[in-house]
This record gives C-alpha cells, sequence and structure tokens, in this order.
C-alpha cells in the first residue's frame, strides 16, 4: 500500500464551490428565461379562448355577448367575465371593425345567432406578431402570424 491517501483537498473543494457559486451567480442575475414567440401565443391563445367563450355563452343563452378590448389599460373581458391583462411587453392593436364604446376600449359583440360584428387584435411581442380575428359573418375566431 502507498503513503498516498485518495480523495480530495480542501482547496480543491473551495475551487469548485466558488465555481459553482459563480456559475449560480450569473444564472440568478440573468433573470428567468423568456421567450417572446411564447408570450404572443399565449396572450392570442387566452383572448381566442374569451372569445370563443363569449361566442359560445351568446348562443346557449339567446343573448349578445360583448367583449371589451382595452389596449390603453392592456386588459380585456367578457360580459361579467374576468378582466383580464395583456403581458408587459405585448403590443396591442385593435383591428377594423371593432366598435369603440363609451369609454374608449373596443368592442366586438356576439349575436345569439353565433355571427358578431367583427374585428380582431394584433399582438406583438419582438419580431413575433400574432393575429386574432372574428369573423362577422360565423362569428369563428382564428388565431394567425401577422404578415
Amino acid at each position: 500500500m502507498s503513503d498516498r491517501q485518495h480523495g480530495f483537498t480542501l482547496i480543491e473543494m473551495l475551487v469548485v464551490i466558488a465555481i459553482l457559486g459563480i456559475l449560480i451567480g450569473v444564472v440568478v442575475t440573468h433573470g428567468p428565461m423568456r421567450s417572446t414567440g411564447l408570450e404572443a401565443r399565449a396572450a392570442a391563445g387566452a383572448l381566442a379562448q374569451t372569445f370563443r367563450a363569449a361566442r359560445a355563452t351568446a348562443i346557449s343563452h339567446s343573448e349578445t355577448v360583448t367583449v371589451a378590448i382595452d389596449p390603453v389599460r392592456r386588459e380585456f373581458a367578457a360580459d361579467n367575465g374576468p378582466v383580464r391583462r395583456f403581458a408587459a411587453g405585448v403590443v396591442v392593436e385593435v383591428l377594423p371593425p371593432a366598435i369603440k364604446g363609451p369609454d374608449g376600449a373596443m368592442l366586438i359583440k356576439f349575436s345569439p345567432d353565433g355571427s358578431a360584428t367583427g374585428g380582431g387584435v394584433s399582438l406583438g411581442v419582438g419580431h413575433r406578431h400574432l393575429r386574432v380575428v372574428v369573423d362577422w359573418l360565423t362569428g369563428q375566431v382564428k388565431v394567425s402570424d401577422a404578415l
């Protein structure tokens, strides 16, 4: 048996701990990973879900349901529904022929027959731009890449 013992020295352990500390510090100060594409897709999905739920409610309850989109306050909601907010980095632009409401919000109304006033919203985050469009005749909601 040799006189040399196997294992790590105290200095080797301190060097490894120092390297790990630096790596953790870099990761923590960098912040969470963000994907602009996912943020735009999430915003478009939440808005499309609100439009579809409003259309379904209008048909099932035989009454007009309105979705209000306020690009200034960066929020949207259906009649008697929860107010939802767009993420901070999302640029919101309401597309015609949405109706302007008395408080400045843009309105898209769904009729009991499933039709709508039409219109849509363009949502942009960085390079990614999506459109959520409501067809006026059928009330169908489509999400697509903006050109």
